[in-house]
């Protein structure tokens, strides 16, 4: 190679993350070899659907690429989970829809379940970088299970994952009503919208929460998740239980993730993901509960006993706060609920 070509070589990898041309071990071969930067969509066995971004590719061209992991990866993985629906990663391409994965960026959140091992405790990642949870519950038809909604809230407090309430079906009730149901979250700071698939009301606000998220859509049975991803992306023509049901014990929770891209923004994805039995409920040490119903904390510290569960104690700051009407009785009494298991 002469000096001048070697150079632009090099500029081509400049202010590039992936290894460099001095990393004998994992170097591209030549320029004409670059890896692919994308999103793995979907995990089928030791196969994932990789979608990739064009000003990666060669072609200029977006490609979704079925993906092995390079031998020398998988000799480096740890017990942990090593790639995951929704990790970025980059790809060497082989021909038009083909690929191996070289290297898995560092994720920035998961969503995980533990399991136990000989040593430590093992995670098993669900889905790499999510954004945010939209949790999905009707005004009516069915009935709001607000019990139910607590459970995914604490679900996603103790996965550090900012929640977003959405109220669909609110012709059936109409706002206020749904407001006064649902008005307790947005006073203890969850967002909440309030929305019609049938009348396509709040869906433009429903878009902009989605653009440039990934986002895991949850919610019990038949409160329309899918009718409502459906008007926000017309043309991708979800079934009705396509987006499955976070109380869900049967046959879908033995099934990955899987990201649906979005016709907006630059990254939307909806994720649909295993049930929420499958997250991790039953792991949480219940001295962390009280953490995750976030309108308790600036009362945690404030109990006369160390170690106050807030359940019978004595001088206890959280319920003198429910006495007087600082927490609501019913958020209390979902904590209760969860600290003695009880379903």
């Amino acid at each position: 190679m002469q000096r001048e070509d070697y150079h632009e070589y090099e500029a081509e990898f400049e202010d590039d993350p992936r290894p460099r041309r001095n990393d004998k071990k994992s170097r591209p071969k030549r320029a004409s070899q670059q890896l692919a930067h994308g999103i793995v969509i979907r995990a089928r066995g030791h196969h994932y659907d990789v979608e990739t971004t064009p000003a990666s590719e060669a072609d200029g061209a977006e490609h979704v690429r079925i993906c092995e992991v390079r031998g020398r990866l998988l000799q480096e993985r740890s017990r942990d989970t090593l790639v995951a629906v929704g990790d970025r990663v980059w790809v060497l391409p082989e021909g038009d829809n083909k690929g191996l994965i070289e290297r898995v960026d560092e994720r920035r959140s998961v969503l995980s379940r533990q399991h136990p091992g000989e040593s430590r405790p093992a995670e098993d990642v669900i889905l790499a970088n999510p954004d945010q949870a939209l949790v999905v519950f009707a005004a009516a038809k069915p009935e709001p299970h607000l019990r139910m909604l607590d459970r995914f809230l604490v679900i996603a407090e103790a996965n550090e994952l900012p929640a977003v309430i959405c109220v669909n079906k609110i012709e059936l009730t109409g706002e206020d009503a749904a407001r006064t149901i649902f008005g307790m979250y947005e006073r203890i700071g969850y967002p909440v919208l309030y929305t019609s698939a049938k009348l396509h009301t709040g869906i433009d606000a429903l878009r902009a929460m989605l653009t440039d998220r990934i986002t895991v859509v949850a919610g019990p049975s038949g409160v329309g998740k899918s009718s409502l991803i459906n008007v926000v992306h017309p043309t991708l023509h979800l079934r009705e239980g396509d987006l499955r049901d976070f109380m869900d014990k049967g046959r879908h929770t033995t099934r990955a993730a899987q990201l649906y891209r979005m016709p907006f923004g630059e990254a939307s994805y909806v994720a649909d993901t295993p049930g929420i039995r499958e997250l991790g409920l039953y792991e949480i040490d219940a001295a962390n509960l009280p953490f995750y119903f976030r309108e308790m904390a600036a009362y945690l510290h404030e109990c006369r006993y160390p170690g106050c569960t807030h359940d019978h104690e004595p001088e206890c700051a959280v319920r003198a706060a429910v006495a007087h009407g600082e927490i609501a009785e019913e958020r209390y009494a979902s904590y209760l609920r969860l600290l003695r298991g009880e379903e």
